[in-house]
């Protein structure tokens, strides 16, 4: 079993600034990115944006440095970090464990 984590960017610049320092530091073995329109409730009134997200995969043992990591760097005031735990085929979860630290 490994994370996937959906993280919410205000750009793709921002996203792929983001996601290359998880890459680089070892906290995630690789990350997709897509672009995303949002609804949201901020500061008593809906907000709709263009927004970027990005998908990242990584180790369960990494979820807490992945989330100090994208809190410190972020733009956001309060980013969006989500983790599902899935499952994957053998060679895919031991390449995830072998591309982190």
């Amino acid at each position: 079993m490994f994370l996937v984590i959906y993280i919410t960017h205000p750009s793709e610049k921002v996203a792929t600034e983001v996601t290359n320092h998880l890459i680089e530091q070892k906290l995630v073995a690789c990350a997709n990115i897509f672009p995303i329109k949002s609804a949201y409730w901020w500061q008593g009134a809906v907000a709709r944006e263009d927004e970027f997200v990005s998908i990242v995969k990584t180790r369960n043992d990494l979820w807490e440095k992945v989330c100090e990591e994208v809190e410190r760097i972020h733009p956001y005031e309060v980013p969006c970090i989500v983790k599902w735990e899935v499952e994957a085929n053998t060679a895919y979860e031991k390449w995830i464990a072998d591309s982190t630290r």
